[in-house]
């Protein structure tokens, strides 16, 4: 997987060209992962407007949503999938409020130093796992992956790391990437999620906040990502009866996303 040189949409990646085993690769040009698209000027952005996308799915809360309203190309469909709407109604998310939590040291230390960042990221991506807002719209994303009638599709949530990152190990385990494959793409992002929000962590530390903790929401981590792959182990035993069991998808739809994406 490559990043894409966008210049008005951050975290831009093409899921194609990630190495499968056999030889072979994802397809290039049909699934890609992105922050959002409030920024997005297709004018100024040869590189998106190439891209010919018919379809994105925001995986944001309302909210953030409202805040930051994506920039839709013309001719292309929005599909919500709120992957927090549970979580959030029972605990505050780490993951939906960056600029909340960074804007102020002491809270930021009351909430989340002392190792409690990590604890949350971790506890948020078992509910990627185990929430019925998530499953719904993980199976949205597969669905969608696998019909060729969508088109190319980009999926994303705000800085594109988490929620989507979740999204993006599922469609490539399904695809048959290693496990180490996954997580070096998963990883993968954070030089470009630490660039786009470079100026917040250097307001956050000059003002006395402590850089662990702004690491800690900023970037992603391998703990993250295997407490999501925990659960799913402990829940299903595999990712293929985690997207049979949890996401109601059918092993049908799976052999066509395969069919699609795998060249």
């Amino acid at each position: 997987m490559t990043a894409t040189p966008s210049t008005t949409v951050a975290n831009l990646r093409d899921l194609g060209g990630t190495p499968l085993p056999g030889g072979r690769t994802v397809r290039p040009g049909l699934v890609l992962r992105s922050g959002q698209l409030d920024r997005l000027d297709l004018d100024a952005d040869p590189v998106v407007a190439g891209l010919g996308l018919r379809t994105v799915i925001d995986f944001r809360t309302a909210a953030e949503r409202a805040d930051h309203p994506d920039r839709i190309p013309a001719g292309a469909r929005v599909l919500v999938g709120d992957v927090l709407a549970d979580k959030l109604n029972s605990v505050q998310v780490p993951a939906a409020q960056l600029k909340d939590l960074l804007s102020d040291p002491a809270v930021a230390e009351q909430h989340l130093g002392g190792g409690r960042a990590q604890a949350l990221f971790a506890g948020t991506y078992r509910s990627f796992v185990n929430s019925g807002s998530a499953q719904a719209a993980y199976r949205m994303l597969l669905t969608e992956a696998a019909d060729a009638d969508s088109g190319p599709l980009l999926f994303h949530c705000t800085a594109g790391k988490d929620r989507t990152g979740w999204g993006a190990t599922v469609i490539l385990a399904l695809l048959g990437a290693d496990d180490e494959t996954l997580m070096a793409e998963y990883l993968s992002v954070n030089p470009a999620v630490k660039q786009a929000f470079a100026p917040m962590i250097e307001g956050f530390t000059a003002a006395g906040g402590d850089p662990d903790i702004a690491l800690a929401l900023i970037g992603v981590f391998p703990s993250y990502l295997r407490a999501a792959l925990d659960e799913v182990e402990t829940r299903y035993g595999s990712m293929e009866k985690y997207v049979r069991e949890g996401l109601g998808v059918a092993d049908e739809t799976v052999e066509a996303l395969r069919a699609r994406l795998v060249v």
